[in-house]
């Protein structure tokens, strides 16, 4: 399991709480963190870096925790680990779109998430094959870093949110993706400003879900008389800080981090297309409506 940073540990919860047996190999590529700014052939080389890196491990599985991520190279990673190497692939993605689909009663689904993840217009493509869903988006750039900074309650984080969830809140969805794994840290201010007839979905539980899907399906769960799990953790960063913030974001699981400098990765050239277009293909749909889009070039994650 791979993020740009500690966001993706809110995925490796989900796993290990749902599948107490299995170990976890988690990355965080630290030294390059934030994903979301970077241009989408950068973004698919850092992430084909650290999943070779994974792959050469040993790992059964790859999971990309990281939405910015998911956009970018899931068609690559698919095509090199599982049709090459039989490993399988789970993103953050289609599993949240699925999940907001199944749940909104009246069709109107928002979204928020970094700006890279917004401008990928990847969970619009997730939901397009939808009838008579709505998707209003908007970038939340501080809430990543109102959760690594610990700081999830308080006057700064309801202000920020009422600030960042007003367009959603008016566009009356029922519904509401948090599109960034950083965001379920968040979950009691957001759903105090969105109200509580509004549904938050998390992409970390519906991955995990999608994770012991895909293991049982394959035939790979662990064995139950198998030793009790190990879980390991690293970063491409500061393995102290990555330490202080993985504890916060996972617990007492994570011990020692090791620090890794992956090989990087060959990636065929191509021209710097927007996100979207570098991950599964997809029908085409209208963009979000650009009211919902904010032009802050933040983006933390």
């Amino acid at each position: 399991m791979f993020d740009s940073g500690v966001g993706g540990l809110t995925v490796a919860r989900a796993v290990i709480d749902q599948l107490p047996g299995e170990q976890v190999l988690y990355i965080g590529d630290t030294a390059n963190t934030p994903y979301g700014p970077r241009p989408v052939q950068e973004v698919r080389r850092l992430a084909l870096s650290i999943m070779d890196e994974l792959v050469d491990s040993g790992v059964k599985m790859l999971v990309i925790a990281c939405n910015t991520a998911s956009a970018a190279v899931l068609h690559d990673a698919r095509s090199r680990y599982t049709r090459d190497k039989g490993v399988p692939v789970v993103e953050v993605i289609h599993p949240a779109a699925r999940a907001a689909a199944r749940v909104t009663r009246n069709g109107r689904v928002g979204l928020i998430a970094t700006q890279g993840t917004v401008d990928s217009n990847a969970y619009a493509d997730a939901l397009a094959a939808v009838p008579g869903v709505h998707l209003f988006s908007q970038a939340c750039p501080r809430f990543v870093e109102l959760a690594e900074r610990g700081i999830t309650t308080g006057p700064e984080v309801m202000a920020t949110a009422e600030e960042y969830l007003a367009p959603v809140k008016a566009a009356d969805v029922d519904t509401l993706i948090l599109g960034c794994t950083h965001y379920p840290l968040l979950a009691g201010p957001i759903s105090y400003v969105m109200g509580e007839d509004v549904t938050l979905v998390t992409s970390s539980q519906e991955t995990a879900k999608d994770v012991y899907r895909e293991l049982a399906r394959r035939d790979l769960l662990r064995d139950p008389d198998a030793p009790a799990p190990r879980h390991e953790f690293r970063a491409t960063g500061d393995p102290d800080s990555f330490a202080v913030l993985a504890r916060r974001f996972l617990g007492p699981e994570v011990g020692r981090v090791r620090r890794v400098e992956p090989t990087p990765a060959a990636v065929a050239p191509g021209p710097e297309v927007p996100l979207a277009h570098a991950g599964e293909s997809a029908p085409a749909v209208a963009p979000p409506d650009p009211a919902l889009v904010p032009n802050s070039s933040e983006d933390p994650a």
